[in-house]
């Protein structure tokens, strides 16, 4: 099994690599593969719904988004991580998000998401909500942890003393496993759940 790690800071090794490495290394011990990809420091713009993809079957801004696609695709697990700027995510990880979801046809039915917020003191939860909208219009369940899956620190390296922090991290590392492991058994013993085709309204007509 895989999951596949967004780091959305623009710092390579800031807190929010932290966060993210302290649950990798749960995963290397549960024997789940584990891939980071940093897209804070990237010039990704956002999506102009254009609907291009529709017809390419990619993006049309052909960018970090294309190019991680396939990975989100092979993946059985998606953790976002993100810094906090003003009670919310940094711009370029939305941007990022928007496009990869909006232009990526394949079907993410039971992809486990997890979403991890990193901040100097406020606004985590608020970062948190925002990111796991990507997951539940996707159809992908969310993991928990023993909080809400955040940290804290400001300057680079202080995350590693919010214990608590990094034992949520851990602690969401494991679920997340258990999560995708349980769905791969159900997978192949009951098969995805029935999908109706979509029903589309609008509110004004």
């Amino acid at each position: 099994m895989k999951v596949l790690m967004i780091n959305g800071s623009p710092r390579p090794n800031g807190n929010t690599s932290l966060a993210l490495r302290e649950m990798e290394t749960i995963f290397a011990a549960e024997g789940i593969e584990t891939e980071i990809i940093q897209v804070g420091n990237k010039p990704i713009r956002g999506c102009i719904a254009c609907g291009k993809c529709a017809e390419k079957g990619q993006c049309i801004f052909d960018d970090a988004v294309n190019e991680i696609a396939p990975k989100f695709e092979a993946c059985d697990g998606l953790v976002v991580g993100s810094p906090v700027y003003y009670a919310s995510a940094n711009a370029t990880l939305v941007a990022f998000l928007t496009r990869l979801f909006f232009s990526t046809s394949f079907d993410k039915t039971m992809k486990v998401g997890a979403a991890v917020a990193v901040a100097r003191r406020g606004g985590l939860s608020a970062t948190f909500d925002e990111l796991n909208k990507f997951f539940t219009i996707s159809g992908m369940p969310i993991a928990s942890s023993q909080y809400w899956n955040s940290v804290h620190g400001w300057e680079p390296g202080q995350a590693a003393q919010d214990a608590e922090g990094l034992q949520t991290m851990r602690t969401l590392a494991r679920n997340m496993t258990f999560l995708m492991r349980s769905i791969e058994l159900g997978k192949e013993k009951y098969g995805l759940p029935e999908r109706e085709p979509p029903l589309r309204t609008n509110f004004i007509r």
